[in-house]
């Protein structure tokens, strides 16, 4: 870990010049696999000592107790059974590191939608959500295998819910080309996450850290996507529409960007809407009391870690956010939050895989 570590300290500049950040991430993720085993194997050392030292206590200065307090073996099993542990995590942390970050789960979604035309009854969206673009090693594929497993859906709408990049807007430029291959019969749609702006970097004026944000604008637009900051639009088919709503970051933890009133001025509430917000806690905070019917969100990507016991999967994320991943539903209004693309900080993903959300839409 030390060398690893000063490595990347003489590489210092030369790794903020590429502004990806592959390399910081790939040290934490060893530095995770070789501390939480040995989180687990400690706990059990120190029981164990605390058993020696109450035995040994005893001894001294119970009246007649026996003065030979030698190990007989019997403790010494708590060890054996903390180093068997901790070959759980390491097994888990070392498949999420090289594998749990590529196997996408394409999760099929049926959701009754109220007012709902009935032109719309089995529209396929599939959304996406956090790619965190700057996160992954340009030589890597799984992008493009993202992309394959998108279009393979055959969606009518994909809808992105932002998180493109950790911070700068070349994060995405590797893989331009690519993103600009994915297909939709009726059109492609995006927002921007909290991480797009910026906000985590240090520029050198405002103006630069301006630029940095029209010029990721321009990437969505190179990608095929229409942007949408704080607007809506109908979606046509057969004579009949619904209302796109689209809202820069809102959340109760993290920026405050978006403006809702503004995103739905003008909108019908007695017919179907759908809104794109990064931030699935901006739901009960603002959302539901406009009675806006769908959500999509991502932000959370369910913390990257989870177990699932019985068809329940539990996570960290569930600590922090009342919704964190999946459909979740109110009277009539549902939110769906997805788990996200890429990964951010631990690059990789155990129990808590990649997802690519195909939600069918069908009439109430």
């Amino acid at each position: 870990m030390l060398a690893v570590i000063a490595f990347g300290v003489f590489r210092l500049e030369e790794l903020r010049s590429v502004r990806n950040s592959a390399y910081l991430y790939s040290v934490i993720g060893l530095f995770v696999l070789l501390l939480l085993p040995k989180v687990v194997i400690i706990l059990f050392h120190g029981l164990e000592d605390l058993l020696e030292l109450g035995r040994w206590a005893w001894c001294k200065m119970a009246p007649g107790a026996a003065g030979d307090v030698t190990d007989d073996g019997r403790l010494r099993f708590l060890s054996k059974i903390g180093l068997a542990l901790a070959a759980v995590p390491f097994a888990g942390v070392l498949y999420g590191l090289t594998r749990g970050w590529r196997n996408f789960n394409v999760a099929q979604v049926k959701v009754k939608a109220r007012n709902l035309p009935k032109a719309f009854d089995g529209l396929r969206i599939v959304q996406i959500s956090d790619m965190h673009l700057g996160s992954f090693n340009t030589g890597t594929d799984v992008v493009q295998h993202g992309i394959d497993l998108i279009n393979e859906q055959r969606p009518d709408l994909i809808l992105f819910t932002g998180d493109l990049v950790n911070n700068f807007a070349e994060e995405v430029e590797p893989w331009l080309e690519k993103l600009s291959g994915l297909r939709a019969s009726i059109g492609k749609f995006s927002i921007l996450g909290n991480h797009d702006y910026g906000d985590y970097s240090s520029w050198t004026s405002a103006a630069e850290k301006a630029a940095n944000l029209e010029k990721l604008k321009a990437h969505h637009r190179t990608m095929g996507f229409r942007l949408m900051l704080d607007e809506h639009l109908p979606i046509e088919k057969d004579g009949e529409h619904f209302t796109l709503i689209g809202v820069q970051n809102w959340g109760t933890r993290f920026q405050q960007y978006g403006n809702l009133d503004k995103a739905i001025a003008g909108t019908d509430p007695n017919k179907f809407r759908l809104l794109m917000s990064h931030d699935p806690t901006h739901w009960d905070a603002q959302v539901r009391a406009t009675g806006i019917d769908l959500m999509l969100a991502g932000h959370t990507h369910g913390a990257q870690f989870g177990i699932t016991i019985a068809g329940h999967t539990y996570s960290p994320a569930q600590w922090i956010y009342e919704e964190w991943a999946g459909l979740y539903k109110k009277n009539d209004l549902q939110l769906y939050v997805n788990r996200g693309f890429g990964f951010l900080g631990f690059p990789g993903r155990v129990g808590m895989p990649p997802e690519i959300t195909v939600l069918t839409l069908e009439c109430a």
